[in-house]
């Protein structure tokens, strides 16, 4: 009996030997009107053929990685966090897609029992037949299971199977009208329509029920953190996800700014280590500063609402004690406060031993809206290479810290986002004005030469330099 790898490795060649004769002997331009259609219907059963291998592979992969010890996942025995990056460095497909296999898994596996060790039925048992049989692909599983996953909570299991046999027989061209067999679009559609019929509630009284157990509370502060818990409108969560979206996005990331030297010769990007929670938690802080700072929220006390953070004047410059907020009592650590401080405003108040006020300093912006435009026409976003989020989410940051005496001025200013101004003291970049044009300098886990490198996300600068080159 041949390997599974052997099996695919047969396949892999036979395929590529056809491929490479259809290119090779000018087929598809010499079909007919009638071939090229033959062949995209042949090609899309070809596709839905390879695409219930994968999912059942993928099925497979997250089977064998769900154990509680984590040495025994096999994504951990493979150098892999999850299933979602084994699956993308393997096939060299995106996140989108890879997340898209992973939910077809879900709804055509077939686990476990944990009692008697027997298969137990796939949660779409027709579909998933369906696509073992190549009647549907990733997308017809998809159309289908995404609309009926919504009312696993609220809909009996018999009813499902119904539905579930019923979009099968429609994939298959087996429906009662006798009509061809639906694509995927065509699949959606009808999958929508079953959701509707299924919830016998309706619509309004979901809406209702949404309405009433909409919330967002913050919770005691523990361990240095705050708990946020609530459940938002489907638009209000759509709004949040189109913010992360905006700030996490691979293809911006992965369309940011490279180092340049007079050599030509590049730097790798860095790996951002962070977790998809923790980047969403720094894409949510971004939100909310500039929020804070556009102008258009309501003002509180005839000013826009800010973030009051006191420290003594001797913890800052020792580096040891904490910093407090205002209204809270949990501390905050005084490399937060420095960061408050050197994005927002500072305000100098000297109190008496007896905690009279003795002196009441005016308030200092750290920098003008015109500053701010012209250090975004220069940076174009965040300078560290390879980041991406934009410059009207971006902070200001001095490079030479205001409490030592830097300026407020374009030349002592770059943009960072949050997380990255945030931590610039501990993730191992520097950052230095050469005649009022920001380098950076990597750790040299990234670059083992630590070069200082002009960086800039500004097109116009990156025009000009590549005109440079040229």
């Amino acid at each position: 009996m041949k390997s599974l790898v052997d099996t695919l490795c047969e396949l892999v060649a036979q395929v590529g030997e056809v491929v490479d004769a259809v290119h090779r002997e000018g087929l598809v331009a010499a079909a007919t009107d009638a071939d090229q259609a033959v062949a995209l219907e042949l090609l899309g059963r070809l596709g839905r053929r390879v695409d219930a291998v994968a999912i059942e592979v993928v099925s497979e992969v997250t089977t064998r990685s769900e154990s509680v010890v984590r040495e025994e996942r096999l994504t951990a025995r493979l150098g892999c966090r999850s299933v979602s990056e084994f699956v993308q460095r393997t096939t060299r497909l995106g996140p989108q897609t890879v997340g898209r296999l992973e939910r077809a898994a879900r709804a055509t596996r077939r686990g476990r029992s944990v009692f008697s060790g027997e298969l137990e039925p796939a949660a779409l048992p027709a579909m998933r037949e369906a696509l073992l049989d190549g009647e549907v692909g990733l997308d017809g599983v998809l159309a289908v299971a995404e609309p009926l996953s919504s009312l696993v909570s609220g809909v009996s299991r018999e009813a499902l199977l119904v539905a579930d046999q019923v979009l099968a027989a429609g994939a298959r061209g087996e429906g009662p009208d006798g009509a061809p067999p639906l694509c995927a679009d065509l699949l959606k559609v009808q999958a929508r329509v079953w959701a509707v019929v299924l919830d016998q509630d309706g619509a309004e009284p979901r809406e209702r029920q949404a309405l009433l157990k909409r919330a967002l509370t913050l919770g005691p502060a523990r361990d240095g953190l705050v708990p946020i818990q609530g459940r938002l409108l489907p638009e209000v969560a759509a709004q949040l996800q189109r913010i992360f979206d905006a700030s996490l996005s691979p293809k911006v990331a992965g369309d940011g700014v490279r180092f340049v030297e007079a050599d030509a010769s590049d730097a790798p990007a860095p790996h951002d280590d962070r977790r998809r929670p923790q980047q969403q938690h720094d894409a949510f802080a971004g939100a909310l500063a500039a929020a804070a700072v556009s102008g258009e929220l309501p003002t509180i006390g005839g000013a826009a609402p800010t973030l009051v953070v006191s420290v003594r004047s001797e913890d800052l410059e020792s580096g040891h004690g904490w910093a407090h907020t205002e209204g809270t009592v949990e501390p905050l650590s005084l490399t937060a406060a420095r960061h408050v401080g050197c994005a927002g405003v500072v305000q100098r108040v000297t109190l008496g031993d007896n905690g009279r006020i003795l002196r009441l300093g005016t308030e200092e912006r750290v920098f003008n809206r015109y500053q701010r435009r012209a250090i975004a026409l220069r940076d174009g976003g965040c300078i560290i290479p390879g980041c991406g989020v934009p410059a009207g989410w971006c902070e200001i940051h001095h490079v030479t810290g205001h409490a030592l005496g830097g300026p407020t001025h374009t030349d002592n200013g770059v943009l960072l986002c949050w997380y990255h101004h945030r931590f610039i003291d501990r993730n191992g970049w520097s950052i230095r004005m050469n005649r009022g044009v920001p380098e950076v300098r990597a750790p040299s886990w990234i670059d083992a030469r630590m070069l200082w490198r002009p960086v800039t996300r500004s097109p116009t600068r990156l025009r000009d330099r590549i005109v440079r080159q040229t």
